[in-house]
């Protein structure tokens, strides 16, 4: 694993997507300890709000994440300024929450965190390109914002982690 000076601000699909789907802990359990790893060394964070939107369901994952050494960050002042900057620079940022069906509710809050931390966010949110759409996504704000924004992937390969399997 290669790490670097870069710090990480971690996106609720990130580990939702990962656990249910293609980095279970039941067949991929190094990619569980290398994020406890990476955040007791203070390489990755959640927001509080990513935080709450997990563990709010009682399953394995809210298990694991309330066991985890991922640093959670509280919203500070600092951060609730960057938050304000981020709707005053474009009015369609507001549109990054699904009010109607409280949904994305951490997303301004993981660019607000990201902002306030000079971090990279790591999102499965693809940008969104359609010309007629109200929809805004996480990377569209982050590049409005000035935020370096990837997908787990992406973060997979830059920090060089490498799995290993065997037959049990």
């Amino acid at each position: 694993m290669s790490l670097g000076k870069n710090k990480y601000c971690l996106d609720t699909n990130v580990l939702i997507e990962a656990w249910q789907k293609y980095y279970s802990p039941k067949f991929c359990p190094d990619y569980w300890d290398i994020l406890n790893e990476l955040g007791s060394k203070g390489i990755i964070f959640i927001p509080e709000a990513v935080n709450e939107e997990i563990i709010r369901t009682e399953d394995e994952l809210s298990a694991w994440l309330k066991k985890s050494t991922i640093p959670i960050y509280s919203i500070t002042e600092s951060v609730q300024k960057c938050l304000q900057n981020i709707f005053a620079k474009d009015p369609l940022h507001k549109n990054l929450v699904d009010n109607i069906k409280s949904r994305s509710l951490a997303d301004p809050w993981v660019i607000a965190h990201a902002l306030n931390e000079s971090a990279i966010v790591v999102t499965k949110e693809n940008k969104e390109t359609a010309l007629n759409t109200k929809r805004i996504k996480i990377p569209n704000v982050c590049d409005n914002m000035g935020v370096r924004w990837i997908n787990d992937f992406d973060f997979v390969s830059e920090l060089n982690i490498k799995f290993s399997c065997k037959l049990i």
